[in-house]
């Protein structure tokens, strides 16, 4: 389900080839662009005060802007929060969370798009979702630009879902530990191609420009302890089996001395992310890579 379905609805075009991946970033906007028997397209353009539309004009000319589009909002671009499901019928739940998560978020209600995920049962059968909330007066000049091209808007989605698109399809449980470049750090627990659990880090959207002394002041030990909870949550309050490993997807210089460390504060085997194959050397991309392949996703936001 599309957090954008209601304004896709606005539009209607010819169903164009290809996948687009467009991630949104503090600093810039990037693109990957899939294209049947093409090599991939990778290209970033500067944002200037959260300019989007102007920057996807400016790209135009650097990169195939067609296809399926899959946009991925950073963490500062949407809000989540976990909130009980309303005892009301399907149809009816996006316009009954508006106004339960109101007070929990700095959008106005009628400025709001929101969508929301299945979260875990807890204790006594209650069920919780989790709601994914825009503005839609910030999304809209981007999507009219992006509309006025062969380009088709499939989704708007967040990191968390972008980034487990690129797992595998596996029995067994991971953790993920997540970035885009200059972006926070995102936790994530992915099995059988399903998100079962997200956690976002404030504060170490540098952590790609620390040194190796510097990364062992305090950041490191930081980041352990919030895997350590993580892990905690899922396994006891979940109930779910114990994850059997930990991926790193961090892109930065030192992103093998960060995994080194981290594997010294756990039993469970760290390991640098294994990109998808002709990927590898893509790996500031990894999101709008994991955005373009979404649709090998069973759910998406």
């Amino acid at each position: 389900m599309s957090i954008i379905a209601r304004i896709n609805q606005l539009f209607s075009s010819p169903k164009p080839t290809g996948s687009l991946g467009i991630c949104l970033q503090q600093q810039a906007l990037a693109f990957c662009s899939l294209e049947k028997n093409q090599p991939a397209g990778f290209h970033q353009a500067k944002v200037n005060e959260q300019h989007y539309a102007s920057a996807f004009s400016q790209a135009k000319n650097k990169i195939n802007l067609t296809g399926q589009c899959n946009i991925v909002l950073s963490a500062k671009q949407n809000q989540l929060v976990q909130v009980d499901k309303p005892k009301v019928p399907v149809e009816e739940i996006n316009a009954a969370i508006k106004w339960q998560i109101k007070d929990l978020v700095s959008i106005a209600p009628e400025d709001m798009i929101v969508d929301y995920y299945d979260g875990p049962v807890m204790g006594g059968g209650l069920e919780k979702i989790n709601v994914v909330c825009a503005a839609k007066s910030e999304l809209q000049p981007l999507v009219e630009s992006i509309h006025q091209d062969n380009c088709q808007i499939q989704t708007i989605t967040v990191e968390e879902f972008a980034f487990a698109s690129l797992c595998p399809n596996e029995d067994d449980a991971r953790l993920m530990v997540c970035q885009q470049p200059n972006e926070e750090i995102v936790l994530i627990i992915v099995k059988n191609n399903e998100l079962y659990f997200q956690r976002r880090l404030r504060g170490m959207s540098t952590i790609a420009s620390k040194t190796e002394d510097e990364l062992n002041m305090g950041v490191i030990d930081s980041l352990s302890l919030e895997i350590q909870r993580s892990t905690d949550y899922f396994e006891r309050q979940l109930k779910q089996a114990p994850i059997r490993s930990i991926e790193v997807l961090v892109p930065m210089a030192q992103e093998a001395f960060l995994a080194r460390k981290l594997a010294e504060n756990t039993n469970v085997p760290v390991n640098l992310f294994s990109m998808p194959q002709g990927y590898e050397k893509q790996r500031e991309y990894a999101a709008c890579i994991g955005a373009a392949m979404l649709n090998n996703m069973e759910d998406s936001v």
